[in-house]
């Protein structure tokens, strides 16, 4: 059966979870911010995917130029809160999946790929 939370101690928890990023890694995030969505809704184009966990919307710093900056939009994180309530079956796995999902989300930022994430765990 799935957990229920309220949105104010999910985002308290997506909170938790960027708080673990590793000092150097916060301190190299560069223009992106972090959103707590209930679901993901497709644009144009796109697919329904009621099960996304996270998004990462930007482009990575591995592909960023030197003139990439100068007035560009902020990359955008989104956590999505529905599809993890749904999953999970405690507080206590709701917990890790948020600090997974930013972790995995994070990665992308940073131009870590599925395949690698997968690899190290954090798929």
């Amino acid at each position: 059966m799935p957990i229920d939370m309220s949105l104010e101690d999910f985002e308290s928890a997506v909170d938790d979870a960027i708080d673990q990023i590793p000092d150097r890694l916060a301190r190299a995030m560069n223009n992106v911010a972090i959103f707590v969505r209930e679901e993901f809704e497709p644009g144009p184009g796109e697919e329904p995917d009621p099960d996304l966990l996270g998004l990462y919307e930007g482009t990575p710093l591995t592909e960023r130029d030197s003139w990439w900056d100068a007035g560009s939009l902020p990359d955008r994180i989104s956590i999505f809160r529905q599809p993890l309530l749904r999953m999970c079956e405690s507080r206590e796995e709701l917990v890790e999946e948020i600090l997974v999902t930013v972790i995995h989300e994070v990665a992308h930022h940073f131009g870590i790929d599925d395949e690698r994430l997968h690899e190290l765990g954090w798929g």
